[in-house]
C-alpha cells in the first residue's frame, strides 16, 4: 500500500505554499508562485505515495503555516517528517540553530558538523530540503555574505532575511 500524503495549498506573504502532511508529520512546506507547479514538484519528490489535496482534514494546520511564513522568527510548533540522509538530517539540525535574523556560511556549518571541506556537501543538503523556512536554508549564505540560491529563488531568500532582521530590531 503506498502512503498517503495530504497536501493543502494557501497564498502566502512570499506566494503560494503549499504544506503536505504524512502520517509521521509535515513532509513538505513548498514556496512557489502557483499551485500547478507546487503540486508537480510534491509528485516528484513522493513519487511512490497517495497524494490527496484535503483541505478540510488539513484546515487547522495552513493558518499555522502562513502565520509562520509571515513571522518565521516563530516556531511552527508541529511535528516535522525529515526525510534525507544522514548528512542531509545533520545539516539540517545544524540549520535549526540559526536564530531569525542571523546568517551563517555553507563553510561555517560544515566546520560546525567536523567536516570542514563539505561547504558544498552543506550546499547540498540545503537545495535538498523540502521543508521551505522550517529548516531554514535562507539563513546560509556565501562566504563573501552574498545571497546564494535558494531552492525557492533568491527574492524569496532575501525577503525572509529582511523579514526577519525586521523583526529583531
Amino acid at each position: 500500500m503506498n502512503e498517503l500524503i495530504l497536501f493543502s495549498l494557501e497564498r502566502c506573504a512570499l506566494g503560494m505554499v503549499l504544506a503536505a502532511k504524512s502520517e509521521r508529520g509535515l513532509c513538505a512546506l513548498l514556496l512557489g508562485d502557483d499551485a500547478a507547479t507546487l503540486a508537480g514538484e510534491l509528485r516528484q519528490r513522493f513519487p511512490g505515495a497517495d497524494l490527496r489535496e484535503d483541505r478540510v482534514t488539513l484546515r487547522s494546520l495552513m493558518p499555522a503555516v502562513t502565520a509562520f511564513l509571515a513571522k518565521p522568527e516563530n516556531r511552527l510548533d508541529v511535528p516535522l517528517d525529515l526525510r534525507g540522509s544522514e548528512f542531509e538530517q545533520r545539516v539540517w539540525q545544524a540549520l535549526q540553530q540559526i536564530p531569525a535574523g542571523a546568517v551563517e556560511t555553507y563553510a561555517g556549518i560544515a566546520c560546525r558538523l567536523g567536516v570542514p571541506r563539505a561547504a558544498k556537501e552543506v550546499g547540498e543538503a540545503c537545495a535538498a530540503n523540502a521543508l521551505a523556512v522550517a529548516i531554514p536554508c535562507h539563513r546560509v549564505v556565501r562566504k563573501d555574505g552574498g545571497l546564494a540560491g535558494y531552492r525557492w529563488g533568491v527574492r524569496r531568500k532575501r525577503a525572509l532575511l529582511e523579514l526577519e532582521r525586521n523583526e529583531r530590531v
